[in-house]
């Protein structure tokens, strides 16, 4: 177990140990695999999820704020907009 661990580098748990002794041809049930683990101190590491960002490159120039927060419209359809910060 200590062997396959140090192969792998600390990155194999309980499981992916069991699996790997099955293959080499030991017939070991996983509990018994886990029990040991944790006798002697092995654990895997655990992958950190990355944060997603959407940023690729430079970011392109900002329009101009036209409407300068005056909502309100003389007629139907004279000021049409819409949040496009998610398309960006």
């Amino acid at each position: 177990i200590q062997g396959i661990d140090n192969e792998h580098k600390g990155n194999y748990g309980y499981r992916r140990i069991h699996l790997e002794l099955r293959n080499r041809g030991f017939v070991v049930n996983h509990k018994k695999v886990q029990r040991l683990m944790r006798i002697l101190g092995l654990t895997a590491r655990i992958r950190r999820k990355r944060k997603y960002s959407s940023y690729q490159g430079e970011i392109g120039k900002k329009a101009e704020n036209l409407i300068q927060r005056q909502f309100e419209a003389s007629r139907p359809m004279e000021k049409c907009y819409t949040d496009v910060t998610e398309f960006a």
